[in-house]
């Protein structure tokens, strides 16, 4: 997706990044975050802010939503690296081997990946503040609250095991092409119930107020993780929408980034 969602060349891709981060003086071990994943001049600022404020490892797992609807519904990857315009970022392939065994909800499957924007436009931000990096990358499709449930406290049983814990990241966007107003109201429903440590509310809103965040899924799962690792609080970090960027304000796609502390 490079020359899309971000810029293709490794030059004008560091420009961008460095434009949207800020070297901040004081970090926050956060055990999960969520982030956006439009096009940098859209949500940019938003992502790039919950990357400058949260501490960074040299590992991470990141949980996107299957846009293409191809592949299995907890689609992971073990091998390989991913291209990106100044190279390859290596997989872990240990860590991705651990969870595999730990979740039976999990499948080695490339293709849920193949297309699949969300996941790889968080790794110039990492990259901004950890050069040398492995990732696991998880695609999650149509999953039930119990399997949330269970992927997220499997994935917590593994990275509780770990001296450097990974981040676990989840990619998401909140509302989609509403008026901004409803937009705001909408997806405050869902950041709160994200802030009150709620992975039940966050998932069960979502359906009930019919609100159009693409990744939700992963969202709910990284919520689990987070508790089951202890987390005791959660922090809004920056939440914006397209009309912010564009001006118009009829049809927005929220923005939100979180920190699960």
């Amino acid at each position: 997706m490079a020359g899309q969602f971000y810029p293709g060349t490794t030059k004008e891709l560091d420009r961008a990044v460095r434009l949207y981060t800020r070297d901040a003086e004081e970090k926050i071990r956060a055990k999960g975050i969520v982030v956006p994943h439009a096009g940098y001049v859209y949500s940019g600022g938003v992502a790039g802010e919950v990357f400058s404020t949260v501490t960074i490892p040299d590992r991470s797992v990141i949980f996107c939503p299957n846009h293409t609807g191809v592949g299995s519904d907890a689609a992971i990857m073990s091998r390989e690296a991913w291209r990106m315009p100044w190279g390859e970022v290596p997989i872990d392939g240990e860590l991705a081997d651990r969870l595999l065994a730990a979740s039976p909800l999990l499948s080695e499957d490339a293709s849920a990946h193949r297309g699949e924007h969300s996941l790889e436009v968080q790794l110039p931000f990492l990259r901004r503040f950890r050069e040398a990096f492995r990732f696991v990358p998880v695609a999650l499709g149509h999953l039930s609250l119990s399997d949330c449930r269970a992927l997220g406290e499997a994935v917590a049983r593994i990275a509780g095991e770990e001296t450097r814990p990974p981040l676990l990241i989840a990619s998401s966007d909140m509302s989609h092409y509403e008026p901004d107003g409803i937009a705001r109201k909408k997806d405050g429903a869902a950041i709160d119930r994200m802030l009150s440590l709620d992975p039940e509310g966050l998932f069960r809103v979502v359906r009930s107020e019919r609100i159009s965040m693409c990744g939700v899924i992963p969202a709910t799962v990284v919520l689990f993780a987070s508790l089951a690792l202890g987390a005791t609080s959660a922090r809004l970090v920056k939440y914006s929408t397209s009309g912010d960027v564009s001006g118009d304000r009829g049809q927005v796609v929220g923005y939100a980034g979180l920190a699960f502390l």
